[in-house]
């Protein structure tokens, strides 16, 4: 039919597989990486952030193929003990962005509250356009309703007093991948989980774990896990990972936790930092990580990162 979304799963689909248990989810995973690796004979990488996602899926690579390499991108944003433990792996393949994040900040501006919003207020400014349109509440379905795509909660960043973009992650992260991949020939394979946001599970409705048909192939293997199946994952096996989580300990409603931060990415990234309760990542990071802290609030003349005056622009407590 003309403007349907061809899928090979449902939302139905997933929800069984999410429910599965630990066993099922690694057995279904160690096939998905077995047909990837024997497709490109071998020719594959662990894209590895140091994080408990892809320190999980290295540890199932690895069972299957020693050999394998890791490649972690050394963006400068990572948590201190992310980095270290990233570095203190083997087999670990560096590859670092051309652009520091300061200046990546400078150049395209600050990732503030989703990709999504970010991405349609920097290409929403002239009226008219389908992204002022959203910004300014106008979308509307087929049977006359707002679209759910609408934004104009943001409209006001339109007239911010600092620039806001998502290509951070593109030009401090995936760029050095696609280099070390066109060099190297080897195609990626990645801890994404389709419940970590609504692209994703859209991009594994539409292919599944293995993107063989994609422009650029990739491999999501894990796709159907969840977070506390990352934590089960790590505890049940014993597998070392970052400090900066802490301990791993199971909730009064029989789920997994950690003591420490429960997701790590990039430090200064402020992307859904409006959504999180007190103490949010910001404040956390001042008690744990007190220069850092300082370095990200401090204003940009005198050579900081300014995120305080961004961040109290959009109604993030930052102390």
């Amino acid at each position: 039919m003309k403007g349907k979304v061809l899928t090979i799963y449902s939302k139905e689909d997933l929800a069984i597989m999410q429910s599965w248990d630990l066993r099922h989810k690694i057995q279904v995973t160690t096939t998905r990486i077995i047909e990837w690796y024997e497709y490109y004979n071998g020719q594959v990488y662990v894209a590895f952030s140091g994080g408990k996602d892809s320190t999980v899926l290295l540890d199932i690579v690895r069972r299957l193929y020693p050999d394998v390499p890791a490649v972690f991108a050394d963006t400068g944003l990572e948590f201190p003990e992310v980095r270290k433990f990233a570095l203190s792996q083997e087999n670990v393949v560096v590859v670092k962005p051309e652009m520091n994040f300061r200046k990546v900040i400078e150049t395209y501006g600050y990732p503030v509250v989703s990709k999504r919003v970010v991405d349609t207020v920097e290409y929403g400014h002239k009226p008219g356009t389908f992204r002022w349109k959203e910004l300014h509440g106008e979308i509307t379905r087929s049977n006359g309703t707002p679209s759910e795509f609408n934004c104009e909660k943001w409209c006001y960043l339109l007239n911010a007093p600092f620039k806001v973009s998502s290509r951070c992650c593109d030009v401090m992260k995936k760029r050095p991948m696609k280099k070390y991949q066109k060099k190297s020939g080897r195609v990626p394979i990645i801890a994404t989980m389709a419940d970590e946001s609504r692209s994703r599970r859209s991009t594994w409705l539409r292919q599944g774990c293995n993107a063989f048909s994609k422009k650029a192939p990739s491999s999501q293997p894990m796709s159907f896990w969840t977070a506390a199946d990352v934590l089960e994952y790590l505890y049940t096996y014993n597998i070392p990972y970052a400090s900066v989580y802490g301990d791993i300990v199971r909730t009064d409603g029989g789920g997994w936790s950690t003591t420490g931060e429960q997701r790590t990415g990039c430090v200064f990234c402020a992307f859904g930092a409006h959504l999180e309760k007190a103490p949010n990542r910001f404040q956390r990071l001042k008690i744990t990580h007190p220069k850092l802290w300082s370095y990200c609030m401090r204003p940009w003349e005198e050579h900081g990162l300014g995120m305080k005056t961004v961040l109290d622009y959009i109604g993030v407590t930052t102390e």
